[in-house]
């Protein structure tokens, strides 16, 4: 089942998030798309410790379609290398995964 994959962003506010998320779907690059939030983060930033609040996009889409999800979410993100990452879901309903993967099959 590792044709399948959770990928992780985070984004400055919930519009922005919520734009992004309907872009990746709207797009068929991903099946749905969460936007979840308020979270703090705390991170390393030009040698220097950091800290702020961030909304996580979560979007459900296969490995297939990752190259072109990837694309979009780089080209339309406004952070210039925004955190970006994959994991395989490893285990679903038979249902809901051949869902997903009907769902960002090509129109």
């Amino acid at each position: 089942m590792s044709d399948y994959l959770q990928v992780s962003t985070a984004i400055e506010t919930h519009d922005a998030g919520v734009r992004l998320a309907e872009g990746a779907v709207g797009g068929r690059l991903a099946a749905s798309a969460q936007v979840i939030g308020p979270v703090t983060t705390v991170f390393w930033h030009h040698g220097e410790r950091g800290s702020g609040e961030e909304w996580q996009v979560l979007l459900y889409t296969t490995a297939e379609r990752y190259p072109q999800l990837e694309r979009f979410v780089l080209d339309q993100h406004p952070w210039t290398n925004p955190q970006l990452s994959a994991v395989s879901i490893v285990q679903g309903s038979t249902e809901y995964l051949t869902w997903l993967s009907r769902s960002v099959e090509d129109a």
